[in-house]
């Protein structure tokens, strides 16, 4: 079978219900949205699989950018005012449109999660949710590419129109 007739299809486990209305002005990370409060709905049919999750202080979040149409392999990401290539960024605009954020799980009560540290778009449709542990996702020598000097503004940075339409 060839890669470009693979048929994938996601179905989301819930949505995610947040402050951000509008795509400008939102953080574009989870280190600009400290504080930030929201709540997932996770859907009935996927109630159960919340079961022992309380137990985790963070967790990925996996999502859909529905507000996402098209994507070039050269972007310019909010980080940077130069072009840099697509899978060397977070750019929402990608061939499939899939983004993570890791938050802090405050509590799940029946099928919500309560969250902080949200940077993801209102009714954003969430496809999965795993649990961080720092054992798992740790390695000792990290570099961060383009990204080393911008890094240190995240906190402060916001959307635009840049990946609009």
């Amino acid at each position: 079978m060839k890669n470009n007739k693979m048929k994938v299809e996601f179905k989301p486990i819930g949505i995610m219900h947040s402050p951000h209305k509008r795509l400008d002005g939102m953080p574009i990370q989870p280190a600009g949205a400290v504080g930030v409060k929201g709540k997932i709905e996770i859907f009935e049919l996927y109630r159960e699989g919340l079961d022992d999750l309380s137990g985790f202080s963070h967790i990925i979040l996996i999502y859909f950018f529905h507000k996402s149409k098209g994507f070039q392999l050269h972007v310019t990401p909010f980080m940077d005012n130069k072009e840099r290539g697509l899978f060397a960024t977070r750019a929402p605009k990608r061939p499939n449109p899939i983004g993570l954020s890791i938050v802090k799980l405050v509590k799940v009560e029946d099928n919500i999660l309560y969250v902080e540290n949200i940077d993801l778009l209102d009714k954003t449709p969430i496809l999965d949710i795993k649990p961080y542990v720092p054992e798992f996702e740790t390695e000792d020598e990290v570099r961060a590419g383009w990204l080393e000097e911008a890094r240190k503004t995240v906190s402060k940075r916001r959307s635009d129109n840049r990946f609009k339409g």
